[in-house]
């Protein structure tokens, strides 16, 4: 893989409810020590590093019909796990919807970092990382996956979900060393 073009990592729901807590997932839990050492790199060179949380109102979001209450906004299940060492350097998007472009500021947060590349990690590949995915290609992103700091329920939605990203949008998957030699 040659340079990165202005890359930035999002990171997409790797919050205490989606690891541990009421939507666990154990292959969440497999991939936080890649992730942070992914992130702590990105972050020693400069790389902007931005979480795309869910951030859901009580009785109101339409994913909480299908996925039940989690990540409700204010809560511990809401916040960034603590081995990812959240900075006052990193970025916050809420995110109401998988996406976390929809109806967010992460475009424009985007434009103004001067970002070309976005890095997709996190949960899960085949639904939130898939629509955040989609966003940024139709807004003219390219994007990348970080192939060891992302992850779904299943290895077939895991698998299913990269295919996708391949194959709608060029998503090309790398491994850490691979991302990191390349910013």
């Amino acid at each position: 893989m040659d340079k990165l073009n202005k890359p930035a990592i999002l990171v997409v729901d790797m919050l205490n409810d989606f690891v541990t807590g009421s939507l666990a997932c154990d292959r969440g839990k497999a991939i936080v020590p890649a992730t942070a050492r992914l992130l702590d790199a990105a972050r020693e060179k400069g790389v902007p590093v931005i979480f795309c949380n869910d951030c859901h109102l009580p009785g109101i979001d339409r994913e909480l019909i299908i996925w039940g209450d989690h990540a409700i906004k204010g809560t511990p299940g809401a916040e960034v796990i603590p081995e990812l060492k959240l900075s006052d350097k990193d970025y916050v998007v809420p995110k109401r919807r998988y996406s976390g472009f929809f109806q967010t500021d992460l475009d424009i947060l985007l434009k103004e970092l001067g970002v070309k590349t976005v890095i997709i990690t996190g949960l899960h590949t085949h639904m939130c990382c898939r629509h955040t995915s989609a966003d940024a290609f139709c807004l003219g992103y390219d994007v990348v996956v970080a192939k060891e700091a992302t992850d779904s329920f299943t290895e077939e939605d895991y698998l299913g979900g990269l295919a996708y990203l391949k194959m709608c949008y060029g998503a090309d998957a790398y491994s850490n060393d691979e991302l990191i030699a390349a910013f």
